[in-house]
């Protein structure tokens, strides 16, 4: 693995690379000291230690800053964090979102999700691929990122803030999952930023978060997967119908890529009227992202990277292509529209 460049995408000039320094003095000359600023979120791991760091980056230098979800935390491992290390997340509803001055996303883009679509964003810093033009007066995309944690780590020690014990832990958290323990993309600046915050975090906590993965009423749901299996070639599909929450079909598409000689885990459910196909791959010559995008991305919002990716539709928009949305008709629809050529 080799030092990033740190190419950046800014605001100003997309073609001249700036400090870390530089980058964050053209972030702070976008806020003054009366503003609200709302950082929205899809709420993983990666993108609440990323919105904690930038909400301290922000500290003392405006009115308040608000951290919105825009989905209710449902994975127990992340239910588990926020419990543990009692951290200020506060569930968006559309009507709360005009009382604020300022939107910020991190680890996410406005194209990612129809929420997030809503807001004129003052600040974008992500590390998922570009899949549509970004405008914002502030841009920082880094695609060869293993986690938007990383990039906000290297902001808090241009800022030459030391992060509190529950910021290290949050950070560090988000680094491990979104590099699963670096055994996905990953880049030296990852791991650097990895060994700053590794003596700063509570390992007890980060212990009992990583571990909280399941529930009894979980179980159900691996017994349906399994028994609606079916498998082509190096590939395991299963339709899980309606779930409760999208990341029990996380858990399983990672479990199921376990299995000797499979190379993809494509899973998928209903979830509030939407449609969720969530793929796992184990990376090799592979590019989950680019495929899931081709295959949903003009009836729904579909990206992601190398070895995971996800796709969301609405019902009302796959009853334009599929006529009746039978379990079994969404199933032929996924791996058609996956995997053409099979």
């Amino acid at each position: 693995m080799k030092k990033s460049e740190k190419p950046i995408i800014g605001a100003k000039s997309r073609s001249k690379r700036r400090s870390h320094r530089e980058l964050l003095e053209e972030v702070y000359s976008l806020f003054a000291t009366k503003d609200q600023v709302l950082i929205t979120i899809d709420p993983d791991p990666d993108a609440i230690g990323a919105a904690l760091a930038f909400k301290r980056l922000l500290w003392h230098k405006v009115q308040s800053v608000t951290i919105g979800m825009i989905r209710p935390i449902r994975r127990l491992n992340n239910i588990t964090m926020v419990r543990l290390l009692k951290l200020p997340l506060v569930l968006l509803e559309k009507k709360q979102t005009k009382q604020f001055d300022k939107y910020v996303i991190v680890d996410g883009q406005p194209s990612h999700n129809a929420f997030f679509s809503q807001f004129s964003y003052s600040v974008v810093i992500d590390h998922h691929p570009v899949n549509s033009s970004v405008e914002s007066p502030f841009v920082d995309i880094r695609p060869e990122y293993g986690s938007t944690s990383t990039i906000l780590t290297e902001y808090l020690k241009a800022a030459k803030i030391k992060p509190s014990q529950t910021l290290s832990t949050s950070l560090l958290y988000g680094i491990k999952t979104d590099t699963r323990n670096f055994e996905r993309h990953t880049i030296l600046d990852d791991i650097e930023s990895f060994r700053y915050l590794f003596p700063l975090a509570n390992h007890n906590v980060l212990r009992k978060i990583e571990i909280s993965d399941l529930s009894l009423q979980d179980l159900k749901f691996f017994h349906r997967a399994v028994e609606r299996k079916h498998i082509i070639k190096d590939r395991i599909f299963s339709h899980l119908e309606k779930v409760p929450s999208a990341d029990i079909l996380v858990v399983i598409a990672e479990f199921f890529l376990k299995i000797h000689d499979i190379s993809w885990s494509i899973i998928s459910g209903i979830y509030e009227n939407s449609l969720i196909i969530v793929i796992r791959n184990d990376g090799f010559r592979k590019d989950a992202g680019k495929i899931v995008r081709q295959a949903f991305g003009d009836i729904g919002c579909a990206g992601g990277h190398e070895a995971m990716a996800r796709a969301e539709i609405p019902m009302d928009k796959l009853k334009d292509v599929i006529q009746e949305p039978t379990s079994p008709n969404i199933e032929r629809f996924i791996h058609k529209a996956l995997f053409p050529f099979s």
